[in-house]
């Protein structure tokens, strides 16, 4: 049974005190710490909602920043990443931001993209993605690299990046066959195919799938009742075993990359031709 809802102090933007009333205005991430009995749970909420909480470069910056923040506050017991945009919890990487960029500056970001997925799997306490909807391609890539994952029986998930001519390049390459096995996680990637909540939990993708609710918040929910069970055991479950991820996500550049971004940009089907 699901406890009470928990005390809640409000949301902060980073670098800012808590201060009395609601969400902070300007930012893509925003942090809060719960109170009461709930204390050791801080949450991370993504709310960029003109793009889906996709992954540009303030987004990934601020996220960064959060995790820096957080590394060093010993009140962390368990941090929760959920959305503050209904029906997506991360819509992947920001194509229309990444195609303005020279191949340099997207060398660049691919390498904080992967740093960021590094940090997430290297924090120091457990971790939980709450989704409540898409997390496609880097969506998908973050919440792997989470330790944990919940999700709504109507989300849809998948490394979708060979529709568009690329490879998923922050982690997913390496942490999909650590969670499902290597032919299935090739398979997956392969077809760019699309799994809802019910079937990645079938195949072991989340640990816990729920119905969604009419708020459209229902994994986080059980996220944060799961959250509540890590929680008195949180000090001895300080993430054991953790390995380094730092090889096999190179993105290589392709003439089939340039044609997956250009079909993008002009709402087309791509014409790969394998090169």
């Amino acid at each position: 049974m699901l406890r009470a809802l928990p005390l809640l102090r409000p949301w902060r933007p980073l670098g800012a005190r808590c201060t009395s009333g609601g969400t902070a205005g300007g930012h893509e991430i925003q942090v809060r710490a719960l109170a009461g009995p709930d204390q050791g749970i801080t949450e991370i909420l993504m709310n960029r909602p003109h793009a889906r909480n996709a992954l540009g470069n303030i987004f990934v910056s601020e996220l960064l920043e959060a995790l820096t923040q957080l590394r060093e506050d010993q009140q962390v017991r368990v941090l929760l990443f959920r959305s503050g945009v209904k029906g997506v919890f991360c819509a992947g990487a920001d194509l229309k931001e990444r195609e303005q960029m020279s191949a340099a500056e997207v060398g660049v970001f691919s390498q904080r993209l992967r740093g960021l997925m590094n940090d997430i799997a290297a924090f120091p306490t457990p971790t939980i993605a709450a989704m409540d909807g898409f997390a496609l391609g880097g969506g998908l890539e973050l919440a792997l690299a989470c330790d944990l994952r919940v999700a709504a029986s109507s989300a849809i998930m998948g490394l979708i990046e060979t529709t568009r001519g690329l490879l998923p390049g922050a982690g997913g390459t390496q942490r999909l066959p650590r969670c499902l096995g290597v032919a299935l996680a090739k398979e997956l990637i392969f077809t760019g195919r699309r799994l809802s909540g019910v079937q990645a939990h079938a195949l072991g993708l989340v640990n816990h799938t729920v119905d969604q609710n009419e708020e459209g918040d229902a994994a986080y929910h059980r996220a944060l009742a799961l959250a509540q069970e890590i929680l008195p055991q949180a000090p001895i479950a300080v993430r054991l075993g953790k390995v380094a991820i730092d090889r096999g996500m190179e993105n290589i550049p392709t003439q089939d990359r340039l044609e997956g971004m250009a079909a993008f940009r002009e709402k087309r089907p791509p014409k790969f031709v394998g090169k």
